[in-house]
């Protein structure tokens, strides 16, 4: 979720699709790049350990933008495959 949020932060998309599930994954991935994300809450988490193969995440994440700060919040799905964890998808409540 970290590497996930620092790739919105530095507007790495190519990074966002390789880390999102292949039956999940959109076509395209835009980042804004007028939007700066500066904070990550993790607020909770369900599984995801060493012996896991899925988790979720809760989490908020803060931003600014010329039209306005907000803060986003997601309670986000991972599934590990062959070895790496991946997004899997996710349920915005802002």
């Amino acid at each position: 979720m970290r590497s996930r949020f620092t790739a919105f932060a530095v507007g790495d998309a190519a990074y966002l699709r390789a880390s999102w599930h292949p039956d999940t994954v959109p076509d395209e991935v835009d980042v804004d790049p007028d939007q700066r994300w500066y904070r990550l809450d993790i607020v909770g988490v369900d599984a995801g350990g060493l012996f896991d193969d899925e988790g979720t995440v809760e989490f908020r994440a803060h931003y600014k933008h010329p039209e306005g700060a907000g803060t986003m919040s997601e309670k986000s799905r991972f599934v590990r495959v062959g070895g790496r964890w991946l997004y899997l998808d996710g349920v915005v409540s802002r």
